[in-house]
Order: structure tokens, then sequence, then C-alpha cells
């Protein structure tokens, strides 16, 4: 009889033990209900990248509705940063996003250390000692880079082939920002998808030495322009590029144009081959979902992880192909584009950065790369390194 009460009692208790941990895992009291989200923007949403970014907010709107609050903060400028920062974490922030350049963020969430902080990479974070609750993340531009340049390489290569140019004139331009590894990893990448189809294809690069100014950008495609280039890409700021590659159309002169971040086909609808961005909702999506459980931010995140620094590419849905004219493409570029992210899906990145070809470090000329062996990118960082020029090839003009 003893025997049974005892049994009779532990089964209880093992079933009341099971209610107690079915109940916490079902209502955790650690889980946050609603959050309140900050965005700095570095300029507003009538510019690409700010535009591309603001889509992951709009990611959270869509799937949280009325259990986030978020508040946004434009035009931000690096050097004005502590102001809007303090302002949010005074709102009562969970977290904070930002698409700067600024080191502020990290040395400000010292202060905060209640507060998640999330900022898109502007440097190499590796080996880098961050508070814990600061990460940054970036999806790993070159991969649509290097897609864009076959979509513009086999749009080059029909013009040779129907004569509208030589295969000496196979000339691609670069409206470049600031000669940063980030700039220089872009746009090599492009020009390397470009000669993956046109092997006799060069670049010429026009720096503005602003990340956002249509004059600037404007003027750098027109001289490319005027110098014979017949594809434009950049990594800039505004729709200049865009702008005057479709009034070199109308004007009978063939320059198609590749974007980046956002899609040009309205701006520029004759001129327009493709667009390539990256994809900040997978990163802000998880990371709000961490704060929501109580979970270290990169234990929820899917990406390669670096210690507080993640990245990713097609394979986990970090950058992405949109956009592709059909009107304008040549014949088989989809299918060339599809080849090209399979090897991507597949985890097989080192094919880009690789040939025949020296690099040259532009800010030390005694530095060089030979990528004969090939060049691993974001291989230890979500911010590009590779900060090398390609001798012969890649011009840069002044």
């Amino acid at each position: 009889m003893k025997r049974e009460y005892f049994l009779t009692a532990l089964t209880s208790l093992i079933v009341m033990a099971l209610i107690i941990c079915g109940f916490r895992i079902m209502n955790p009291a650690h889980v946050k209900e609603n959050l309140t989200i900050g965005f700095i923007y570095d300029n507003d949403e009538s510019t690409p990248y700010t535009y591309n970014f603001s889509l992951a907010k709009d990611a959270l709107e869509k799937k949280y509705g009325e259990k986030v609050k978020i508040l946004s903060c434009s035009n931000v400028l690096d050097d004005r940063m502590e102001e809007p920062l303090r302002s949010l974490a005074a709102e009562g922030c969970d977290i904070i996003f930002f698409n700067g350049y600024s080191t502020l963020e990290k040395e400000l969430a010292l202060e905060y250390p209640d507060i998640q902080f999330c900022q898109t990479s502007y440097m190499d974070m590796s080996k880098k000692i961050v508070p814990e609750n600061y990460h940054t993340f970036k999806g790993e531009a070159y991969q649509g880079r290097y897609v864009s340049g076959i979509v513009a390489g086999m749009k080059i290569q029909q013009m040779i082939d129907e004569g509208v140019i030589t295969a000496d004139q196979a000339i691609v331009g670069f409206v470049a920002a600031f000669p940063t590894s980030e700039v220089i990893s872009g746009y090599t990448a492009f020009l390397l998808g470009v000669r993956s189809v046109v092997p006799t294809a060069v670049m010429r690069v026009a720096y503005t030495n602003s990340w956002s100014s249509y004059a600037f950008e404007e003027s750098a495609a027109k001289k490319l322009v005027k110098d014979g280039c017949v594809v434009l890409t950049q990594h800039t700021d505004t729709i200049g590029p865009a702008v005057v590659c479709e009034e070199a159309m109308q004007n009978n002169k063939q320059v198609y144009f590749v974007g980046f971040n956002q899609s040009m086909s309205e701006v520029a609808p004759v001129s327009s081959l493709v667009t390539s961005r990256i994809c900040w909702e997978p990163y802000v999506l998880s990371a709000v979902e961490a704060v929501m459980l109580d979970k270290k931010i990169e234990s929820e995140v899917t990406g390669r992880i670096h210690g507080s620094d993640v990245s990713a590419g097609f394979e986990k849905g970090w950058v992405e192909m949109m956009d592709l004219n059909l009107q304008v493409v040549a014949p088989g570029t989809q299918e060339a584009m599809d080849s090209a992210i399979e090897q991507f899906n597949r985890g097989n990145v080192d094919f880009v950065f690789k040939g025949d070809y020296t690099g040259v470090n532009p800010d030390n000329p005694a530095d060089t790369c030979n990528l004969k062996d090939g060049y691993i990118e974001n291989e230890n960082t979500s911010y590009p390194t590779f900060n090398y020029i390609l001798s012969d090839i890649i011009t840069i003009v002044e």
C-alpha cells in the first residue's frame, strides 16, 4: 500500500513538473510582448541606400504590427549622431539600428547596457573588442555585384556581336563615392563578372568624394560616358548616373545602367538592365526576435557569425537581384544569372576574386595581391576587405 501511494505521489509530482515546465515554455517570463525599436538613417528615404535600409522597418511593421513601436531619425550625419541616439535611448528603445559610419554607436553602447545596438558594418571588425550589446552586420554585396557584372557582360557581348561596338570598346564605368575597400571590392567584383563573359572588358572609375551628391554623380557619369563607357553602375546614393544613361539613350547613344540598392527601372526604363541589393530584412527581423526572446542576437541570426558580426549572401536571402529588364537584356541572361547564383547558394565563393590579375593597394603601392589562387571576400568579417586595384584593367579617372 505504501508503495502504491509512493508511486501515485511520484506520478503526480512528475505531471505537475511537466505542467509547470510547459507553462514556462509557452509563457516564459522573460519574453517581451512589446518592443520599442529605433532606426537612425544617415540620409532620408528619397535616396537609394536609405530607402533600401528602410524596407527592414516596413518588414517589422508588417510582421509585428502594434507589438512594436518604431521611432526613426533621418538625415543624421556621422558626426551628429550623439543627440538622436541619446534621444532614442531616453524614449525607451530596446534595440536601435543605424546605417551610418560613425564610431559613436559602439562607444555609447557602454552607457546603455540594456539596449542592443546594431550597426551596418563600417570597418573590419575581426579581432575587435566591442561591448556585448553592440553588433554589426552586412550582406555580402560582392555576390550581387558579380552577378550584375554578368548581366552587363552579356549585354556588351551582344553589342559586340551586333557590331555596335568592337571588343576593344568594351568599357564599363563606375561612379564611386570614396576609395574604401567596400567600394573597391564592389567595383572589382562587378568588373570580374563582366570579364567572365567579355574577357577584353576594362573599367574606368570616377570618385565623387561624397556618398550622396546628385551634381557630383551626374558630372562623374557624364565624364565616363564621354570617355566611351557603354555600361555604368555606381556606389553612390542618388539617381544621377541612371538619369545620365537614360539621357544618352534618348540621344541615340547606347549606354546601359546597372542599379545598386534600389531599382532604377522607373528613372531609366530604356537603359536599366538589372539591380542588386543588400537585403537588410533577414538580420533586422531576427535581431528583433532575439530581443523579444531575451536571447543573444547571434544565436538567432542565420548567417556567417564572426563574433558579434554577421554576414551572408544569396544563400540566406541577404543579397538579391531585382527588376531584370527582359525587354533590354541579352538572350540567355536569366540562365547565366541563375547559374552563378546557384554556385553562391552551394557555398562556392572562391571563383569571384580569382584569375591572372595583380592588385595594388592604393594606400600602399608596396602592398600587392596576386589573384592566381583567389581571394575570399567576407571570410572573417562582414565588412568587405578587398582593397586592391587591378593593374592594367581598372583606371581611376581624375
